[in-house]
């Protein structure tokens, strides 16, 4: 299989948002409903605006397994407003946002060339700090994905009156 990533524009918002649906339906069928709820996130007004807004300040990079989308993932400058309330790093960064894969190519190893292609933007961009924050309840699997991947965690935090529990995580690039 051929993964090829291209950046992507607002002609691929409804192939973002499906993959983003695509996710929570497989968070929903392994009884993991605490990362990102039940109901599509395309039906979440807030979530497609979020996803504009990020492709809008950033870049959104769409990767491709032999021509078909299979995952994406937006890069921009800083984290969401959520976070505002951390301390910031200290030096530019390159923040990763909406990080999703069509859970059809689960387990072929689409995303980790994704964050490696954010790496390597952000390398070339002559920064040397890539950031990422997400879900840490439950197993925090997805924390230990983002370690597989060369992240560590740094921050924890939490948002909203459910108290939704986040890990920000850092790679040097």
């Amino acid at each position: 299989m051929e993964i090829t990533i291209r950046e992507g524009g607002p002609e691929d918002l409804p192939v973002i948002l499906g993959m983003l649906d695509s996710s929570v339906e497989w968070l929903v069928s392994q009884g993991r409903t605490g990362q990102w709820g039940t109901t599509p996130l395309s039906e979440n007004p807030k979530v497609v605006e979020s996803v504009l807004r990020y492709m809008d300040e950033g870049s959104a990079f769409v990767a491709e397994a032999d021509g078909v989308p299979a995952a994406t993932l937006t890069l921009d400058g800083a984290p969401g407003a959520y976070l505002s309330h951390l301390p910031p790093p200290g030096e530019p960064e390159r923040y990763i946002h909406w990080l999703a894969s069509d859970r059809r190519f689960k387990g072929l190893g689409v995303g980790g060339v994704l964050l490696e292609h954010a790496a390597e933007v952000t390398r070339r961009a002559g920064v040397g700090l890539l950031r990422v924050d997400c879900y840490a309840g439950g197993d925090r699997k997805l924390v230990a994905y983002y370690e597989s991947h060369g992240f560590t965690p740094t921050q924890t935090y939490t948002v909203g009156e459910n108290d939704w529990p986040g890990q920000v995580l850092a790679r040097r690039v």
